[in-house]
């Protein structure tokens, strides 16, 4: 069995994804490959099988007639699939939905895609995200659907032992755009730093995929704020060194912040909680499969500061239950997000359109 998994760019969520399924698969004994229409800074990340990244026809075309894959998952970019057929693929094609923003842009994206969907597609693979399957029901009913969690490395996100900075770390991690409400976390921080002085912030993003007006916003935010003395960016820190820094983070007495107004699935959050780093985030849906409040991290009402801030004192402070939720996290990551079973669900899913 030979799969091409497809996405625009090797950055983010997906770059992740694509890389932990794709080694787990072929561990399993299915070939994986993977396009990219672009370069990203996650090609810094070593990988064990074949990485292509090219967004010319005449390419994409020899790499199809060279593979001969038996099925092809097309992640978020629905025009792909017109794209395949056209270039005389025959196989089996699956759309898979990841990080299509807010409920309201996700209706947005699955709307338009309807017409590509009907023509072209054979079914939707998605993470057990609610909003994403109500959206699928409503505006596909027609559509096969697959629903399998996401897959996290616990065996390197997991607690690194190491020297703890002296004050407190709040961290955030995404993307300088609107979904990702990187104000909210400033707002938190703002308050927050009133009650622990001492207070840093650390911020891993990419600037690439950030456009020129959010970057202005930012800096304007930050230094309003007062905050600009206390902030520390990270840009293109290679996916395997983030469990140093949210062990760190963990040590330090402090939390990882996610103040996603919809998530898919929150890979950030999910590798934190392996590594038994507290978080405090929204309830942005995919981050319900590993967080439960009080018991594996903390929830709060989006757009609440207020008592944002109060769950932050007590996750900061209250440091018996943020031993359990730190171990308890753990625990469930490494319970329910193992590779093996993303394997046998990926391998089912084949089997279902007779691909052994």
């Amino acid at each position: 069995m030979k799969i091409l998994f497809t996405f625009y760019v090797p950055s983010g969520g997906v770059e992740t994804l694509n890389r932990l399924r794709c080694e787990s698969l072929q561990q399993n004994g299915i070939e994986c490959h993977v396009l990219y229409l672009m370069p990203g800074t996650g090609s810094q990340n070593s990988v064990s099988f074949p990485v292509f990244i090219t967004s010319q026809d005449e390419d994409i075309q020899a790499i199809l007639n060279t593979h001969h894959y038996d099925a092809i998952v097309v992640t978020s970019d629905y025009f792909m699939l017109e794209r395949l057929r056209r270039l005389g693929y025959g196989g089996i094609i699956i759309y898979e939905s990841q990080g299509l923003g807010t409920r309201n842009e996700a209706r947005c994206v699955i709307t338009e895609a309807v017409p590509f969907l009907q023509a072209f597609c054979n079914a939707v693979l998605i993470p057990p995200t609610d909003h994403l399957l109500e959206l699928f029901i409503e505006i596909c009913p027609w559509l096969q659907r697959y629903i399998i969690s996401n897959l996290v490395d616990v065996q390197t996100f997991r607690p690194i032992p190491g020297d703890k900075p002296v004050d407190p770390v709040i961290a955030w991690v995404g993307r300088l755009e609107p979904n990702k409400n990187w104000s909210e976390y400033l707002k938190i921080a703002h308050h927050l730093r009133k009650l622990k002085p001492g207070l840093h912030l650390w911020m891993f993003h990419d600037p690439a995929l950030a456009s020129e007006e959010q970057k202005e916003k930012f800096n304007e935010e930050l230094h309003a704020l007062g905050l600009n003395d206390r902030l520390i960016v990270f840009t293109n820190v290679p996916n395997q060194m983030m469990p140093l820094y949210y062990s760190s983070i963990a040590g330090s007495g402090g939390f990882l912040l996610s103040s996603s107004v919809t998530e898919g699935f929150g890979y950030a959050v999910a590798e934190a909680v392996s590594c038994s780093c507290p978080v405090l985030s929204t309830d942005s849906d995919g981050v319900r499969s590993f967080i439960t409040h009080n018991v594996t991290g903390k929830f709060y009402p989006i757009g609440n500061v207020e008592a944002a801030v109060n769950e932050a004192v007590e996750l900061m402070d209250n440091i018996p239950l943020r031993e359990a939720i730190g171990q308890q996290g753990r625990q469930h990551m490494v319970t329910h997000f193992g590779a093996s079973r993303y394997a046998h669900s990926f391998r089912e899913m084949m089997n279902s359109f007779a691909i052994f």
